[in-house]
C-alpha cells in the first residue's frame, strides 16, 4: 500500500519503530510465522531481547527457523505457551508488546486467539509495559472467526483509565469486509 493510508500491520510497525530503542525488552504475544518476531529482534539490537509466545509448535518452529536464518535467534526466547501466561514468565519493564489477534496465516482457522485468553493477555501486557511504552494490537476478525474477540477487545480498551493510558484506534472506514483494526495503548502513568 502506497501513500498516507496504512493498514493495521504497517501502523503497528510504524509505531514500534518510533518506540523501541536498541537494548529494549519487548514481547511478540502471537509469533505466528515469525515476521513480527524478526522485526522486533532487529529493532532491539544485539543488547535487547524479544520474548515470543505462541501455543502452536508449528508457529514456533517457523519463527525459530526464520530467526536462525536471519542470525537473530540469540536475541529471542520463544515460549510455547498462551499469551495470557506472559506475566507468569516475565518481569515488568517491557517497552512494547505486539499482538496480532486472529489465526495463524495458512493455518487451521479453528485454532486462533479467543477472548477468554486474549483479555487476560492484554491485561498482563499493560501491567508489564513501562511508562512511555505501549501495547500494539492488530485486531483481525471476520469470515469464520473473531467476532466475539473483536467486541471484547473494543470493550476492554474503552475501559482503560484515561489518566493512565492514551488509546488510539484506527481502521479503514470504507472497507467492506471487516478490515483489521490497529490499536495503540500507550502507558502514561
Amino acid at each position: 500500500m502506497n501513500g498516507l493510508v496504512r493498514n493495521a500491520l504497517q501502523m503497528s510497525h510504524d509505531y514500534a519503530r518510533q518506540l523501541i530503542q536498541p537494548g529494549d525488552r519487548v514481547i511478540d504475544a502471537t509469533c505466528g510465522n515469525g515476521g513480527d518476531t524478526q522485526f522486533l529482534a532487529e529493532l532491539v539490537g544485539p543488547d535487547g531481547h524479544v520474548d515470543g509466545f505462541d501455543i502452536q509448535a508449528q508457529a514456533l518452529a517457523k519463527t525459530r527457523e526464520r530467526l536462525e536464518k536471519a542470525g537473530l535467534a540469540e536475541r529471542c526466547s520463544l515460549h510455547q505457551a498462551s499469551h495470557h501466561t506472559m506475566a507468569d514468565l516475565l518481569e515488568p519493564g517491557v517497552r512494547c508488546v505486539l499482538f496480532n489477534l486472529g489465526y495463524l496465516p495458512g493455518g487451521d482457522h479453528a485454532i486462533g486467539t479467543r477472548p477468554e485468553t486474549t483479555l487476560p493477555a492484554l491485561q498482563a501486557a499493560v501491567d508489564l509495559v513501562t511508562v512511555g511504552g505501549a501495547v500494539l494490537i492488530c485486531l483481525y476478525y471476520g469470515g469464520d472467526s473473531g467476532f466475539a474477540e473483536h467486541q471484547a477487545v473494543l470493550d476492554w480498551i474503552s475501559d482503560l483509565p484515561v489518566h493512565r493510558f492514551a488509546v488510539q484506534k484506527s481502521e479503514l472506514a470504507n472497507a467492506k469486509s471487516c478490515p483489521p483494526i490497529f490499536i495503540c495503548c500507550e502507558k502514561l502513568a
